[in-house]
């Protein structure tokens, strides 16, 4: 017969599990709301849009120094701080996005984001309930991604269309196997907390977890609605 007070630390562990799963997920929702959000808004609004289509350079480079500074001070930043550069990092992705109102229709990109979504699902159960460790697969998808940046960053220059398309199924492939790797990994952080964590500390692994499966998702959807949209035309 088992142990009430095992049973009662069991039930203890999946409470802490879920709750920090569901912080997660809402965090991450809501950096995907905000992004559609400032998207369309900027798309809807010509100078505002010219504005940014003028600075795009500046904005990708302060979208990347903040997933950086999130990514190395994470552990010396306040979780309230943890948040908000979340969240401005989300509603300047939104602003460089808005491109896409602009260059593709409603309907393909409403039919891209819940091909995109149903994949992500899928791939979030299967990375959250296999017993397979991923990490092999994870360092792989890691080198892809490299790969990915530097192809993108020649094809600035090359400008061709063909690459592009190659470019956007193997960053497909690349985000599908890294959207299961981070959830295993989160699934992992989720687990190993112990009782005593801080709700600040808490926090920040949340908003960490959140950006990593937002850059999964928003990636794919990315390289999706190039290939849909690129393929009907």
């Amino acid at each position: 017969m088992q142990n009430p007070s095992y049973r009662l630390d069991q039930t203890q562990v999946q409470v802490r599990v879920n709750s920090f799963v569901r912080g997660v997920y809402n965090w991450m929702a809501l950096g995907l709301a905000l992004t559609g959000i400032v998207a369309y808004m900027v798309a809807m609004n010509e100078p505002v849009f010219q504005f940014v289509a003028r600075t795009f350079i500046i904005f990708a480079i302060v979208e990347i120094g903040l997933v950086f500074t999130l990514a190395a001070r994470i552990q010396k930043i306040q979780a309230s701080t943890a948040t908000a550069l979340f969240m401005i990092y989300a509603a300047l992705n939104g602003a460089t996005f808005s491109f896409i109102f602009r260059a593709y229709t409603n309907t393909l990109i409403a039919t891209t984001f819940f091909i995109c979504a149903a994949s992500f699902l899928a791939l979030s159960i299967y990375g959250w309930t296999t017993k397979k460790d991923l990490s092999a697969m994870g360092r792989f998808m890691m080198m892809g991604f490299w790969g990915i940046l530097i192809a993108t960053i020649v094809n600035l220059f090359l400008g061709s269309y063909g690459l592009q398309m190659i470019i956007s199924y193997i960053g497909v492939l690349v985000f599908a196997g890294l959207t299961a790797y981070d959830t295993q990994q989160i699934r992992q952080m989720a687990l190993s907390q112990p009782a005593d964590l801080q709700a600040g500390v808490i926090r920040k692994g949340s908003i960490m977890g959140a950006l990593k499966l937002y850059l999964d998702f928003i990636l794919m959807f990315q390289y999706l609605l190039f290939i849909l949209g690129g393929s009907r035309e």
